[in-house]
């Protein structure tokens, strides 16, 4: 591939969108790069105009486009959905295409964002979209790096929408261009470490990060805020990370609470998995988040703190820091590479340091209740050797606690370096 002339796909549904694709595609080759129009249509046609036919795309799907007739609108997309993820994995692989834009309304969205959603962290993805602004965004991104440009209007051609489609368009081009050209770059690189944060254990992260860089590795923060775990276990999935320093696993309690920053299922799996080495803290899992007004029933009695003007954090009691030791330890003994857990007993996160409240505000007492600390590490030693595990007689944002993670950190990295 030409680093100055990349392919960018143009994802769309031919049979409703076709003037749509063409003007994206115009305005890419008068920016300097090849468009590659890929037709994602959902019941076949014989409209002419893409590069990749929607019958090319049904077939590397297994099944053929005119059989998608006679299926369900859902049953059509997840198809096409699937036959495009394939086509585009395949080529950018082979570094064919440098980036792609899709074009759509909201089940056009969706088909468009099921297929770059699939494709390496990097690689520009742009969909302009008549319904960007709705919350079904959460889950059309999700994880992934997908940028979304609001259409205004409908996904048809005026002023305005076109002026949107062009600004998308040269967007992706130049993005699509820098890519093409680090990819081709040889300038070596930093091993590449995540580090898991919070505001509640930002002093930790400072400290840790620092230390990293200063040793010669490259950090890169997750906020533990549900996507930002998903994100975190993807990239290590990926191959692009040299290990993690997991300090901050409060998604694990919004898990066991349905909170509203769980990162699901994939957590502390994913670097297990790649056999990275793991430093785990059982950061900030003194909490679970929930927003502000919208409390479930079963837990109005329980103690709370308003961090701000969104979020309210729920104190999490005794029976909960057991099913967080338990997800956690399970996750954990399956991990391929070394794991460190190092347990700081003075407290989790700075929240610690406050006082409870119930919803009417009044005092609860301290957030800190060490008794109810211990649920979590008995239930975390049923599952791991306890040569695994160390606690610590210090807090969570203590530098000296920070020091133990990079130390800890520095130590089994050596089990992951090739032999001399």
């Amino acid at each position: 591939m030409n680093p100055s002339t990349p392919t960018v796909a143009v994802l769309a549904t031919m049979n409703t969108k076709s003037r749509e694709a063409r003007f994206v595609a115009d305005v890419l080759r008068r920016v300097g790069v090849r468009p590659w129009i890929v037709d994602v249509s959902m019941k076949s046609h014989d409209l002419s105009g893409a590069d990749v036919t929607g019958a090319l795309v049904a077939e590397a799907a297994g099944t053929s486009w005119p059989d998608l007739n006679d299926r369900t609108r859902h049953e059509a997309a997840a198809v096409m959905a699937e036959g495009g993820r394939q086509i585009l994995l395949g080529k950018v692989a082979m570094g064919e295409v440098a980036g792609a834009i899709g074009l759509g309304g909201a089940n056009g969205t969706d088909l468009v964002c099921s297929i770059l959603r699939a494709l390496p962290y990097l690689v520009p993805k742009v969909v302009v979209s008549a319904v960007a602004g709705t919350a079904a965004v959460q889950w059309w991104v999700a994880e992934s790096d997908i940028c979304m440009y609001p259409s205004i209007g409908d996904i048809s051609l005026n002023r305005l929408t076109m002026a949107v489609m062009e600004n998308a368009a040269c967007a992706v081009a130049v993005a699509a261009k820098n890519w093409s050209a680090r990819r081709e770059s040889t300038k070596p690189r930093a091993p590449l470490l995540a580090v898991s944060s919070f505001g509640g254990t930002a002093a930790c992260v400072d400290h840790v990060s620092r230390r990293l860089e200063a040793l010669g590795y490259e950090v890169i923060l997750f906020h533990a805020s549900g996507i930002g775990g998903k994100s975190l276990e993807r990239l290590a999935s990926s191959g692009e990370l040299a290990g993690v320093i997991d300090i901050t696993t409060h998604e694990l309690t919004d898990l066991v609470v349905y909170g509203v920053y769980s990162a699901g299922d994939a957590r502390l799996r994913g670097a297990g998995a790649a056999g990275l080495p793991q430093v785990i803290v059982p950061g900030a899992i003194d909490h679970g988040n929930f927003w502000v007004g919208d409390v479930p029933e079963r837990y109005q009695h329980r103690e709370f703190f308003q961090y701000n003007a969104q979020n309210l954090l729920l104190r999490t009691n005794a029976e909960e820091f057991g099913k967080i030791g338990d997800t956690m330890g399970e996750r954990l003994k399956g991990a391929q590479g070394p794991v460190r857990v190092l347990i700081p007993l003075e407290g989790f996160s700075e929240h610690s340091k406050r006082r409870a409240q119930d919803l009417a505000g009044n005092d609860n007492g301290p957030w800190r209740r060490p008794e109810e600390y211990e649920a979590f590490t008995r239930a975390l030693k049923t599952h791991l050797d306890g040569a695994v595990i160390k606690e610590l007689p210090l807090h969570i944002n203590d530098a000296t606690f920070a020091d133990a993670c990079v130390d800890a950190f520095v130590e089994i990295i050596k089990d992951c370096l090739p032999k001399r």
